[in-house]
């Protein structure tokens, strides 16, 4: 079987690929027309890659005139991605296929202020389990964290909400245990890529995702790519100063955080002790000794008379925050998730109509703005595209395509992508 050899060579083959499985050229006179190559050497590349199982021949294109051509198909289902999500409270795992369909996901409640070992040994476990499951193993990892991330190296970069997680290296955890790539992300960056990919309705436009949860956070996807500054800490809009009200101190330190005023977490410190004025609230903290955000956000869909205004209050100072950022960054597209969608449509409403009073004319002429649509699954979603994006990426492709798989090669894929 002919390999590639040169750099250019790996890069185009890599080329023919994905644009494959994109869908942009699906016919070898297609790649032809697409790429410039010859016939011959599209003929061979595309041979190699249905001899690894990457590519297969499928029906027959519709004829232009001449002799039909047989599609091309991508075989998502040749390896498989695993994903994690690890959020202030809660876990999620998934595994995916190589087109980004999700095909197995299991959630767990932690906190992540327990310390990076103990969160990550949950989080394999749960990989261990769906591994077992559906008979995988990975071909790349894509995690999503709390926090900003230095993505050239995985590591986490000053977290204010994950204390004992500064300067912890996420992708060498994994590495240590599996010989896949690994590629870490801000959660809330990968739930944006992941509405972008999935989301509907979809446009193509750049969008941005604002997290309303316990706690808040932005991710903006900018001509298909996710924009994360300068040292991984676009979208920390939770600690945007937004009050000095001396009692919004806020679990970062500072004072006045949006995240302190708004947050679901800063919403529990706000609301316990108040808990007698609702018959819902009461009950719950009589029951556990303790509210969470979900209670308030339930209590709210209830129409409960005291966290109904305040996660409307809280809608309304994030949407006036959120104004701002439409204004400057002028997204097609904004994306309300997290578990404030649990509050009812109350909460969305109010979050929408502030934001639309807000912005500029210009800014907002052609600005959608809508609910998260993938279920709380976007991040892990977004985790198995970043993986998948990298593994496919023209210059990663000639690294593993002769061995039919990334499994075993994932040193040189890391260095490749750090380069």
């Amino acid at each position: 079987m002919s390999t590639p050899t040169s750099p250019q060579d790996t890069f185009v083959h890599g080329r023919l690929i994905n644009l494959v499985r994109t869908g942009q050229a699906v016919t070898r006179p297609l790649l032809e027309q697409e790429t410039g190559l010859g016939r011959k050497l599209v003929a061979q590349r595309v041979q190699q890659s249905i001899d690894v199982g990457l590519l297969e021949d499928g029906d027959l294109a519709p004829s232009e005139g001449g002799r039909p051509s047989r599609r091309l198909r991508f075989r998502s289902e040749a390896g498989h991605i695993f994903a994690g999500l690890i959020g202030a409270a809660e876990i999620t795992a998934a595994v995916l296929l190589l087109d980004g369909t999700l095909i197995a996901s299991s959630h767990e409640e932690w906190a992540a202020a327990d310390g990076p070992e103990p969160t990550l040994a949950v989080l394999d476990g749960m990989f261990d389990k769906l591994a077992r499951k559906t008979r995988t193993e990975p071909w790349a990892i894509g995690i999503g964290v709390a926090g900003p991330v230095d993505f050239t190296t995985g590591r986490l970069v000053d977290p204010p909400i994950m204390p004992g997680w500064d300067g912890y290296s996420v992708r060498s955890w994994f590495r240590d245990r599996y010989d896949a790539p690994v590629w870490v992300d801000n959660d809330v960056n990968l739930m944006a890529l992941g509405e972008w990919h999935r989301g509907s309705p979809n446009d193509g436009r750049d969008l941005l995702y604002i997290l309303l949860d316990t706690g808040i956070g932005a991710g903006l996807v900018a001509g298909g790519r996710v924009f994360r500054g300068d040292t991984g800490a676009a979208g920390d809009i939770g600690h945007v100063h937004v009050t000095d009200d001396p009692a919004s101190v806020c679990r970062c330190g500072q004072l006045g955080c949006l995240e302190a005023v708004a947050g679901g977490w800063g919403l529990v410190r706000e609301l316990t002790p108040r808990a007698s004025e609702s018959p819902l609230l009461s009950a719950r903290l009589a029951a556990r000794g303790t509210l969470t955000p979900e209670d308030i956000g339930r209590a709210a869909a209830a129409g409960d008379p005291l966290a109904g205004p305040a996660v409307l209050r809280s809608s309304r100072v994030v949407g006036e925050t959120v104004a701002n950022l439409v204004n400057f960054a002028n997204p097609g597209v904004v994306v309300f998730g997290g578990g404030a969608l649990r509050a009812g449509d109350a909460a969305f409403e109010m979050f929408e109509a502030t934001i639309r009073r807000r912005v500029t004319r210009l800014a907002g002429r052609q600005l959608s703005v809508r609910r998260a649509s993938l279920d709380f699954r976007e991040g892990v979603v977004g985790a198995g595209l970043l993986a998948i994006e990298n593994l496919f990426r023209p210059d990663s492709i000639g690294l593993w395509i002769e061995h039919g798989t990334p499994i075993g090669r994932a040193s040189y894929l890391q260095r490749a992508a750090a380069g």
